[in-house]
């Protein structure tokens, strides 16, 4: 797993959930029966209280890789398939992301929250991120070996960078920008464990009084949805979100609201003569020429995605 790219929370996620199995069906996953491995994952997906449809997934996924290291693809093909869940993200207004901030009164946490909402990233990326990633004088972010093993840099607000250098002051972090272990003498330590980014954003939510669901992908979300909203071309903003294909970030399309197309009720304009037009919104524009103009995306069928989403919207 490690010649082939795949990260050590994959090894020992998979790991774990092989031996899981192993402990259910008493042997070596990979020599149990196909009937054997059917009546495991029933057993799974019937335990609600043990195994959540996520747990169920990855369930899968480590069986599926069992079986394409040890050369059977014939078992691989058997296991079923998973179907993704086509739920629109959940976005936070400019008021709420206001609140959040104005709760923060921890300087550490404040700068988590911008780095979340103010450059998009995912809560792994902030979590890695070293005081040389940044760079003051031309207020960029170096974001090192996010998803997919790349490298990206994302525009840095002034206000971020004033909460940064209060923050550095204080602190004074040597390596690593943000740090929530106490042993100093090792980086693994000293990183902030997934757990604990979600008690700071849930802790920050509660007391701005904010009903939605809040988790960091909140803010990467609102982040996204904020700048097309502000006119930013959904190329642009692929970009800075790291995504390896557009169909990822078109979803926003979805979830934007437009000042030029805002849904209205039927009941609204039921007696009125002239009913507002109903136009397409900028970015959505800007991409399809963009489309017609590059032809890599004419010859990669993107064209035709796109106009799906078209089709979806109006």
């Amino acid at each position: 797993m490690a010649i082939m790219g795949r990260s050590q929370s994959t090894l020992e996620n998979y790991a774990n959930h092989l031996a899981k199995a192993a402990v259910y069906l008493n042997c070596v996953p990979t020599e149990a029966d196909h009937e054997q491995v059917e009546q495991y994952l029933f057993y799974l997906h019937q335990s609600a209280l043990n195994a959540s449809s996520s747990f169920f997934k990855f369930a899968i996924f480590s069986l599926r890789y069992a079986y394409k290291i040890e050369g059977m693809p014939e078992r691989y093909h058997k296991l079923p398939s998973i179907k993704t869940n086509k739920k629109l993200p959940v976005v936070l207004s400019r008021g709420e992301v206001k609140r959040l901030i104005a709760v923060t009164s921890n300087i550490q946490h404040k700068v988590l929250i911008g780095l979340l909402y103010g450059c998009g990233l995912r809560a792994s990326e902030v979590r890695h991120l070293m005081l040389t990633d940044i760079d003051f004088d031309r207020k960029m972010l170096h974001v090192r070996q996010g998803k997919g093993k790349k490298d990206r840099y994302v525009p840095l607000s002034v206000v971020l960078l004033g909460w940064i250098r209060e923050y550095t002051d204080i602190y004074e972090p040597s390596d690593l920008l943000l740090y929530g272990g106490q042993n100093p003498h090792n980086l693994f330590y000293k990183k902030y464990s997934p757990k604990g980014f979600s008690w700071i954003i849930g802790q920050a939510a509660q007391k701005a009084k904010i009903s939605k669901h809040t988790t960091s992908h909140t803010l990467r979300h609102t982040f996204a949805t904020h700048l097309l909203e502000e006119g930013l071309d959904i190329v642009s903003i692929k970009e800075l979100l790291g995504h390896s294909r557009i169909e990822t970030t078109l979803v926003y399309l979805h979830v934007a609201h437009y000042d030029r197309y805002k849904p209205f009720s039927p009941l609204d304009t039921l007696y009125q003569k002239n009913k507002p037009p109903i136009k397409k919104p900028d970015q959505l524009c800007q991409l399809l020429q963009h489309i017609n103009d590059c032809n890599s995306c004419k010859n990669s069928g993107l064209g035709e995605i796109v106009h799906q989403q078209e089709m979806v919207l109006y």
